[in-house]
């Protein structure tokens, strides 16, 4: 049985990791590498790297960056930004990466994700789905957006995913726009029709506020991940004080000492 997993976010820019709401009003959050190390010591499960500008300024996510945050963990890290070829994707796990984040190359050529399955095995490909509510009564209610959330797609956020997990994709990342960053709680209800309409495990992203918000979406069947960026960076809560009360609540979690903690 798959574990929970708590996976901080490292969102990048300009080298430094940056965090705002609802995709807007970013400020920073401190060192990639520094963060890294202390996410490591705490019991994070997984790490993810999110280069945030790197699709909008055509380029591929820091390799250089990917290789430093890399160097510090044992755990397994996903990178994302810029990836719009199997070249690139290879590069990346070359680096370091253990599985990359496809998200803006995927919706403009969903071939990508099959052919970097074939190629690197599915347990690397991870497909990201920014996903918005909008007012449409002949799909989901949630529209996929790329490019760091500035373009709207046109596609229904569940028909997307069904498409990717057919492409060949291992994982699907899911992120609300609209709660990112707000801290009220996970979407329930994007998160359940996604976790719903696949069989491949989900990651839950935008909107953890306080230990029940996790414990609440890793109830969903399917969802065995669930990530957080500004919680951990601000120190606001801990992951081995989250991890000890998703243990009270009858979660079976990989725990970390507090010693290994640092605490």
């Amino acid at each position: 049985m798959l574990l929970p997993r708590i996976i901080p976010c490292l969102d990048v820019k300009e080298g430094r990791t940056v965090k705002g709401v609802q995709f807007e009003n970013l400020r920073d959050a401190g060192s990639p590498q520094e963060l890294a190390r202390r996410y490591e010591r705490q019991g994070a499960d997984e790490l993810v790297f999110l280069d945030i500008t790197a699709t909008l300024e055509a380029r591929a996510a820091i390799t250089s960056i990917v290789h430093a945050v890399a160097g510090e963990l044992f755990i397994p890290l996903t990178v994302g930004g810029g990836i719009d070829s199997v070249e690139r994707i290879e590069h990346l796990l070359r680096a370091g990466a253990d599985k990359v984040s496809l998200n803006s190359a995927a919706l403009k050529d969903p071939t990508l994700v099959a052919r970097a399955a074939m190629r690197f095995g599915v347990q690397c490909i991870t497909v990201a789905i920014d996903a918005k509510r909008v007012s449409d009564n002949k799909g989901s209610g949630f529209e996929v957006f790329s490019h760091g959330g500035n373009r709207a797609t046109g596609r229904d956020a569940v028909a997307w995913a069904k498409e990717v997990q057919a492409r060949g994709a291992g994982e699907i990342l899911a992120t609300s726009m609209d709660c990112d960053g707000r801290q009220q709680g996970f979407d329930l209800d994007l998160l359940g029709k996604l976790a719903d309409a696949v069989s491949l495990p989900v990651v839950a992203s935008g909107g953890a506020g306080e230990p029940k918000h996790f414990f609440e979406v890793l109830q969903i069947p399917r969802v065995t991940g669930a990530l957080a960026a500004s919680l951990f960076h601000y120190e606001q809560l801990s992951i081995p004080q989250l991890k000890a009360y998703l243990a009270e609540k009858g979660l079976q979690v990989r725990q970390t000492h507090e010693d290994e903690a640092g605490l």
